[in-house]
């Protein structure tokens, strides 16, 4: 797993990392890419709350809103963080971790 820094722009609204796909915005791709294992603030890696959401789809019958609370975690966790985990060692760039 690889570690990409997160830039803000001037006004801290758009938080952006380097990714394969060239700077893409960490709120629009990350929070929905399965290359995204978690959120780094300072040197604790932080689990992607989606992931675990997803997970229990099949066994407890999670809801959409479950997945929307997951998200505006992710927001959250975001806008204290430093870095996002990446696990696209070969390079491949945004893969949705809603299809499969």
């Amino acid at each position: 797993m690889k570690s990409l820094e997160i830039t803000w722009d001037e006004k801290k609204y758009r938080a952006t990392v380097g990714c394969a796909d060239g700077p893409v915005s960490v709120h629009r791709n990350c929070a929905f890419c399965m290359h995204c294992k978690g959120v780094f603030i300072g040197e604790r890696l932080y689990p992607v709350p989606q992931e675990s959401v997803m997970r229990s789809f099949s066994s407890s019958g999670s809801s959409d809103e479950a997945l929307m609370s997951a998200a505006m975690q992710f927001n959250t966790l975001v806008s204290d963080a430093t870095a996002i985990g990446c696990g696209d060692e070969e390079h491949l760039g945004f893969k949705s971790r809603y299809r499969r």
